[in-house]
């Protein structure tokens, strides 16, 4: 085989893979549960190739992600459920259906308009998705007795924490239940920290996790207020971290010590000049 620009050579070689005689041994036992940990790995390559700014590795990140969608349907289509086409349908339908004011007759909208477009034909879909195909929520209210919620049961569980946190807050919004503004969100924030204060003087692990889940919930939420995307923004505070910490390492190193044999504030001083080379 030859690489090609043409998609169906890239579905070609997934079926040669999994071809029960001539195949892949690996690929061949793979299933969908086996792939889901290397398409979210991927997914997240995708974003740190973008954070990163390396359209080479971009390039790359995007084909390893576009071949775990391959896979994934070349498995339902051995199973008879849907093949790579009818995934391409379903997306294009979905485009269409959500952008009228391209595809359609709904034009010259405002931003706003568009959104509010967006979110009621989302809210459309819905229904229509538990109409067809009613699902019982695997979310915490069954566990604390509680019927799944109608407005929040699909949104996944298995989504990464503050991703999740932003999509339950923002479906909430759509019914009214929301902060009127980032900065009763700011104020929400302090009182949960004084609440992980009281859960510390306690003694209390439980509480303590509790409230510390209770400020990162708030701090996702005051990220959506101002737009920022919260594992972005975690993202590259890790990176910082990283950055000035290996500061850290290349100045104790030059003067021929370790960073577990060098005192904090000594650490801490450089922690701080890196921090203002930074500005």
């Amino acid at each position: 085989m030859q690489p090609s620009r043409d998609i169906t050579r890239l579905i070609e070689i997934v079926e040669a893979l999994r071809d029960p005689v001539t195949g892949c041994a690996w690929d061949r036992e793979q299933t969908f549960d086996t792939i889901v940990p290397y398409t979210i790995e991927e997914a997240y390559e995708v974003a740190d190739a973008v954070a990163r700014g390396n359209m080479q590795d971009l390039k790359e990140e995007l084909g390893d992600l576009l071949l775990k969608v391959v896979f994934q349907s070349r498995i339902a289509e051995e199973m008879g459920l849907f093949g790579f086409d009818d995934v391409v349908e379903t997306i294009t339908q979905k485009m269409i259906r959500r952008h009228p004011h391209v595809a359609g007759d709904a034009c010259e909208l405002s931003p706003e308009q568009i959104k509010a477009s967006w979110t009621d034909i989302k809210t459309e879909e819905r229904a229509a998705k538990k109409k067809s195909s009613p699902e019982i929520s695997r979310d915490s209210g069954e566990r604390d007795g509680l019927p799944p919620s109608e407005l929040l049961a699909d949104v996944p569980v298995t989504l990464p924490g503050l991703t999740r946190a932003v999509k339950l807050q923002a479906r909430a919004a759509t019914v009214g239940f929301d902060w009127s503004n980032p900065r009763s969100v700011l104020k929400k924030i302090r009182e949960e920290a004084q609440e992980i204060e009281a859960a510390l003087d306690s003694g209390d692990q439980v509480a303590v996790t509790e409230e510390i889940g209770d400020v990162l919930f708030a701090a996702t939420n005051l990220a959506r207020h101002v737009q920022v995307d919260p594992e972005a923004a975690i993202r590259r505070a890790n990176a910082k971290f990283e950055r000035r910490f290996r500061y850290i390492e290349k100045e104790l190193a030059r003067k021929g010590k370790e960073p577990g044999a060098e005192a904090l504030e000594q650490m801490e001083l450089l922690w701080n000049i890196s921090k203002k080379n930074e500005v």
